[in-house]
């Protein structure tokens, strides 16, 4: 359950990035509904498909260990007895590793500059360079790049063990903050009379009971994800790193809230419009650029670019 937990996180990426986002009630909209597709192909047709091809017990996919060789696409090509595509799938997993670190890095640069710029860590994190970088967001994020030297006192296997444990229980902790949002969200939305079909250009389907579904698994996985450490003898190790993600939260969480008095938000006050006129411009600024674009591709068909937009740009 840790395992499948750590491989869906950073779908919620998509939602940070709308603060960078050109035209967001286009591209964010677009963007969403596609993770959802990506989700459906990359990850559960590729799973089902595995699943018909490798055993369950077959004895390539047990006796890998931590290596590459223990990769079930791997596994399922040596099967086939197909040549060098096992080097070119482990060559692809390399550079989809970069890919996920670079988007962490800037998940973390971008999250810490917001709290600082909003007063909620300190000032020095939201200053940037002349080009905007925040610099030392970025310096203190990759700080934490180090831990991977943890693999010197110990097996890479297990100390990957311990970060899968602590990054999925954060990862919940995080999607259930989303959750509690949305769903105090949603009750605003109705208390001050919007209709979230009518005025709002993406609404996600099967709500709020989609998202209290989600509340309550989300909830369960993290209190029952790491429960094997109870049962053959007390792995301490394994406790603290499943488990450390919530005392921790609610300490910041409450802790917050002492120190800053801050109180809980009426449904019929809260802020549904701010930024919304700068939203409202970028959206008539994109439809203008649609309109240039539109014109400039006029008797241009099955191009370089036309593949692009249509096949690459929707697959990646």
């Amino acid at each position: 359950m840790s395992n499948a937990v750590f491989a869906y996180l950073g779908v919620e990426l998509v939602s940070i990035t709308f603060g960078e986002a050109e035209n967001p009630r286009k591209s964010i909209k677009r963007a969403i509904k596609l993770t959802f597709y990506r989700i459906l192909f990359f990850y559960i047709l590729s799973v089902f498909l595995l699943s018909c091809t490798v055993a369950y017990n077959d004895p390539n996919l047990l006796s890998g260990g931590s290596t590459a060789a223990a990769s079930p696409f791997v596994v399922a090509i040596n099967n086939a007895r197909i040549k060098v595509l096992p080097h070119i799938v482990n060559a692809c997993i390399l550079i989809f590793i970069f890919s996920a670190s670079n988007s962490d890095l800037y998940i973390a640069t971008r999250t810490l500059y917001g709290l600082s710029a909003n007063g909620k860590a300190p000032k020095i994190f939201s200053r940037t360079n002349k080009s905007g970088v925040p610099i030392y967001c970025l310096g203190f994020s990759c700080l934490f790049c180090c831990l991977a030297f943890m693999v010197c006192a110990s097996s890479s296997k297990k100390i990957f063990g311990y970060f899968v444990n602590v990054v999925s229980i954060f990862g919940l902790l995080t999607w259930i903050s989303i959750l509690v949002t949305y769903l105090y969200f949603l009750k605003a939305v109705k208390a001050q009379g919007y209709e979230r079909t009518r005025d709002f250009t993406y609404y996600a389907p099967f709500q709020p009971y989609g998202a209290y579904f989600a509340l309550f698994m989300c909830i369960l996985i993290a209190i029952t994800k790491n429960f094997t450490v109870f049962i053959h003898g007390f792995d301490y190790k394994n406790f603290i790193t499943g488990y450390i993600g919530i005392p921790v939260y609610l300490c910041c969480l409450f802790g917050y809230k002492l120190v800053m008095k801050s109180k809980r938000v009426i449904p019929e006050e809260a802020d549904l419009v701010t930024y919304k006129d700068v939203i409202d411009a970028e959206e008539e600024e994109g439809k203008i650029k649609d309109e240039e674009y539109k014109r400039s591709r006029e008797g241009k068909r099955f191009d370089a670019l036309w593949f692009y937009d249509f096949f690459l740009a929707w697959l990646f």
